[in-house]
């Protein structure tokens, strides 16, 4: 049986080509926000999920972040997706006749300089996901308004392809997360070295205190990936931080790294062991990742 997989986004969205890269026989279950993709493998209404977490121009979806915190969800993958972006609209539409281009924020982030340089007077309309844009500007049917999209969403709503190419760096990835229920034991996607992400929260705001938190991976020779913030919730001027380290949660050095800095936090919660991911691009596995990570 096909394994039923959610994204946010309507079909034709990088979101789809993602799940598609990773569970080839899958059944794409499209919803509307992350906070619906969340809540749909929380409650087991699919069996797994992809979505993004990072863009290598425009940066972190925050947001899921947090849904990762505050959902009963766990990492089980990840992969890298070569974004490529272009501007489509009704036939007979031209670059200079653009009063309107739609889609996703994120989109419009990653192709800003191209969208002034080309359409200076257009106004950049932010809307859920790049394929949805793509559907409302084929239903609407106006060729003053384009959309920011794939070309698979331009060829699945009957759009015209005016420009392609507009990401403003060619090494523009999006990484994405795929995602289990955590009590469904589910078997982890991809067969690069492991690696496990985590959250905690610093008893004190003290000098050195984020130091100290890192310095229990040092000590162990355990590299570190990223590290993110993201303000907490009622405590102003303090964060939950978010961090990547090479290794698998049940390794020893990692869950004695675990055990030192659970001493030092208020909070400490593992978002999940899995392979690092391969790298795609038009559907296909690429040979090199597309930014080698940093060890921190």
């Amino acid at each position: 049986m096909a394994p039923r997989v959610a994204f946010q986004g309507e079909p034709g969205a990088f979101s789809e080509e993602a799940v598609q890269c990773v569970f080839a026989d899958a059944d794409p279950r499209p919803h509307a926000t992350f906070e619906d993709v969340f809540e749909a493998v929380e409650g087991h209404a699919v069996d797994r999920a992809v979505v993004p977490i990072e863009n290598a121009v425009f940066g972190s979806v925050r947001v899921n972040y947090d849904h990762l915190r505050t959902h009963a969800v766990t990492i089980i993958g990840e992969l890298q997706l070569r974004i490529h972006h272009c501007l489509m609209a009704p036939e007979g539409a031209t670059i200079g006749g653009l009063t309107t281009v739609r889609s996703h924020q994120q989109a419009l982030g990653q192709c800003r300089d191209w969208l002034r340089a080309h359409v200076p007077d257009a106004t950049t309309a932010a809307t859920p996901d790049t394929a949805g844009a793509a559907r409302a500007v084929a239903a609407a049917g106006d060729p003053a308004v384009a959309a920011v999209a794939s070309r698979r969403a331009a060829e699945r709503y009957g759009l015209t392809v005016l420009a392609d190419g507009l990401q403003d760096d060619a090494q523009n990835f999006t990484r994405f997360l795929v995602l289990a229920p955590v009590d469904a034991n589910a078997d982890p996607v991809g067969d690069g070295a492991p690696k496990t992400s985590l959250t905690f929260v610093l008893q004190e705001n003290v000098p050195g205190a984020l130091f100290k938190s890192l310095a229990v991976f040092a000590l162990r020779e355990l590299d570190l990936a990223k590290i993110e913030s993201r303000p907490l919730v009622g405590h102003p001027g303090r964060y939950r931080f978010y961090l990547d380290v090479h290794g698998d949660a049940t390794d020893d050095p990692v869950v004695r790294a675990l055990g030192h800095l659970e001493e030092i936090t208020m909070e400490l919660q593992v978002l999940g062991s899995y392979p690092q991911g391969a790298t795609y691009a038009d559907g296909r596995k690429e040979a090199e990742e597309p930014w080698g990570e940093t060890e921190l």
